[in-house]
């Protein structure tokens, strides 16, 4: 643990009777029933998949020794480290501190964290703000702060009523239901939805600021949630009025032309904005809201696209050219829209973006001890440094380098949804009546069947390091007596191939979707299924056709020597910017291209070769990297770096000097993940 953090495993005086109550409860077996996957309901369209109650899927391996990580790190302690943000002086909390995004972005992912991880210090602390939430509400709905102060140097006072932070206390209310069954949560979602009926019309979602405009698509998720429960038919008219006064992503993803514009969207909005249209297809039932994301991801590609999943967004978005920034929130927010999309759709290409995003650019935003982010990433990233890079909005230089609060702080509180709610999404009920792991890392899931049967799979695999996934099937009650349900299973695009065993037997699957197949048989405790898949190195070609090394889920990167330094922020930077931040360089000569010759499709698996070393649970540094990709380059002096960042070069070059081209030597890739300076996009000649 770092030395900054070492002392926070203390006791917590401000929440203890919070805790004392919880922990009664607990201990008494009080409260209500655990809740049900929830599925659509009439007239709603029917959904594939529905998520577990909250805390029936356990991170195990590298998952969870990643998110014991983040929970002795900032997830944790964040309300020691920005006390004064989301200490108990912010106004959720009844204060007179901030009143914006900030608190409930926190809690939004210490929830699941607390509950899946079972922490209860952490539990006590979110309890603290649920009670907070649920006692604020007025007798017309409305709840949360009302009260616009003055400003305050490093918080947000004003725009207390704005629609868009109740859209995020809304979703830390949705979770805290989908863990504990609480049913206050139903009556105080249906008082405030009334009142959203009744104001709307003259105070729209703009209202206040165009945030809630913008991120409409949270608050219709939740309407539909909720109407999925009780079976209101106000709720569909509430949320028909919410899509109207949203912003138009459908026709920013197909008729439009922000896609192509540069400074057009901000790049947070973009990830957020791009469930909005599938989630009202379930109500809309029109092609064009269902497809309308896959067109973003089309134009997105070739546009503003970077191969980690996400674009080029600094905060506005850019051309991708490697160097520009892409924000930390803009991963957590794609990685959660993606989720929800993929509930609804069951469409796979959803689930590999998402584990495109998730394996690739999350874990090297977040420094290896987790308590430090980078507000901005690059995909060609030579340096982590205090130095005026092309970004199209600036901290004071501070957005590239690791600390609390460097760049901007939204990210320290938005980030820490990231790793709960990809586990939570790992496996999922099926309308089938069975299981769907349809997202793949070590895990163990025990929940309840529609059948009323308890199951327990363990999910046993070092993904995205390896390929092999095994699922140990357990029946805990009545072991003897087999049970009969369907398992779905994801064949990622990717794969070239797999093998199917069940028992040490191949098996053949139904095929019942694009890409998902499904095992219907009675399982017997100590089932074993095990799915391999075939993962070859590939070429794939991004800005100005740089090229980039990829297999499975994973980008390789250039494996650089790091030299982390700590330094320490003074006067008006530290309490603006933190008191500590992290410089990273490297000796490490980083200006190499591939050779087009070995990037051909029948001998590049000669030309980059693949080494396996052990996977150990804190695989996400380049020390520790699982798999190293060996090949050969060319050196390019004249590729230089200036103000911290590599300068523009011709990626692809059809007539270069032939003294441009220094010697051949070897190289050395990393997966993406595992890094924290890198060459991801190779120029090549």
């Amino acid at each position: 643990m770092p030395k900054n953090l070492a002392g926070m495993k203390k006791s917590y005086l401000l929440t203890a009777a919070v805790a004392a109550v919880f922990s009664l409860q607990t201990a008494l077996g009080a409260g209500p029933d655990r809740p049900q996957p929830v599925f659509n309901r009439a007239p709603l369209v029917q959904t594939p998949y529905a998520q577990l109650p909250i805390g029936d899927i356990r991170p195990a391996g590298w998952l969870r020794t990643q998110m014991q990580t983040m929970l002795d790190g900032m997830t944790g302690h964040l309300d020691e480290i920005y006390a004064k943000v989301v200490g108990n002086n912010n106004a959720w909390l009844g204060g007179e501190g901030d009143a914006w995004e900030r608190g409930p972005y926190w809690i939004d992912g210490a929830l699941p964290m607390a509950y899946i991880m079972g922490d209860e210090a952490l539990k006590a602390k979110c309890m603290k703000w649920v009670e907070a939430i649920l006692a604020s509400q007025k007798p017309d709905g409305y709840f949360g702060p009302d009260t616009d102060r003055p400003s305050m140097e490093g918080m947000q006072r004003d725009n207390a009523s704005d629609w868009w932070p109740r859209m995020v206390a809304l979703k830390i209310l949705q979770q805290y239901y989908m863990a504990t069954g609480d049913e206050r949560v139903i009556d105080f979602m249906t008082r405030y939805f009334r009142y959203q009926s009744e104001t709307l019309p003259s105070k729209p979602l703009g209202h206040w600021t165009f945030w809630g405009a913008e991120r409409g698509g949270d608050n219709l998720l939740v309407v539909y949630w909720l109407y999925d429960i009780t079976g209101d038919e106000s709720l569909l008219a509430l949320g028909d009025l919410i899509h109207t006064q949203s912003s138009d992503w459908t026709g920013r993803f197909t008729t439009d032309n922000h896609l192509y514009r540069q400074n057009s969207l901000h790049c947070v909005n973009l990830a957020q904005g791009f469930k909005e249209p599938v989630v009202y297809y379930q109500s809309s039932k029109l092609d064009e809201h269902l497809n309308a994301p896959i067109e973003a991801l089309r134009r997105i590609r070739h546009t503003i696209g970077f191969p980690t999943g996400l674009w080029a967004g600094d905060e506005l978005i850019h051309f991708g050219e490697p160097t520009r920034g892409s924000e930390l929130c803009t991963a957590v927010e794609m990685m959660y829209s993606l989720e929800e999309m993929y509930r609804i759709t069951g469409d796979n290409r959803y689930a590999d973006l998402l584990e495109r995003v998730a394996y690739n650019a999350l874990p090297t935003q977040i420094s290896p001890e987790g308590d430090a982010r980078q507000y901005f990433q690059q995909v060609n990233q030579t340096a982590v440094t205090l130095d005026v890079r092309n970004f199209s909005t600036t901290h004071e230089d501070t957005d590239l380098v690791f600390g609390a609060l460097t760049g901007y702080p939204c990210c320290t509180c938005n980030l820490h949804q990231g790793w709960p709610k990809l586990t939570q999404n790992l496996c999922y009920a099926s309308a089938a009546g069975g299981l769907a792991a349809m997202v793949y890392a070590p895990c163990t899931v025990e929940t309840t069947l529609r059948s009323g049967r308890r199951v327990q799979i363990e999910e046993q695999t070092n993904y995205p390091f390896e390929e092999t996934v095994r699922l140990k099937v357990s029946l805990p009650e009545g072991r003897r007596r087999a049970e009969n349900f369907p398992l779905d299973l994801r064949i990622p695009e990717w794969s070239d191939g797999y093998t199917l065993t069940v028992n040490g037997e191949s098996v053949e699957a139904e095929t019942v979707g694009e890409r998902t197949i499904r095992l219907v048989r009675d399982w017997h405790d100590g089932d074993e299924v095990v799915i391999e898949f075939n993962a070859p190195v590939r070429v794939s070609y991004w800005y100005d056709n740089a090229a980039v090394i990829e297999r499975g889920p994973l980008l390789y990167s250039l494996r650089m020597e790091e030299q982390w330094r700590k330094h320490e922020f003074s006067g008006s930077r530290a309490a603006t910017y933190g008191e500590y931040y992290y410089e990273v360089t490297s000796p490490t000569e980083w200006n190499v291209a591939f050779r087009n010759g070995d990037l051909q499709s029948d001998n590049i698996a000669e030309r980059f070769t693949v080494e396996r070393r052990e996977c150990g649970d804190r695989p996400w540094s380049s020390q520790t990297a699982p798999i190293v990709i060996r090949g050969r380059g060319v050196r390019i002096p004249s590729w230089i770096q200036v103000r911290g960042s590599a300068v523009n070069i011709s990626y692809l070059s059809q007539q270069y000097p032939r003294e441009e081209v220094a010697e051949e030597v070897a190289i050395e890739l990393i997966p993406y993940g595992c890094t924290r300076l890198r060459i991801t996009e190779f120029p090549v000649r």
